[in-house]
């Protein structure tokens, strides 16, 4: 189990690594936007994020 989380979150470190890397004015320009979204937006956003992660994970089993 232990196994599996780490190989998780390291790739979640990569994908999050993929769009500095490749476009840093473009995920710069992204952080901004983001940085001025009202903290509730913010909340809706990362709920969704995780609901479609659950659903994405409960599909593949």
């Amino acid at each position: 189990m232990w196994d599996d989380l780490v190989r998780a979150i390291a790739l979640v470190l990569v994908i999050e690594g993929m769009m500095p890397f490749l476009s840093p004015d473009g995920w710069r320009q992204a952080m901004l936007q983001a940085s001025r979204f009202p903290n509730k937006t913010l909340r809706i956003i990362g709920f969704s994020s995780m609901l479609i992660g659950v659903l994405v994970l409960y599909l593949s089993r």
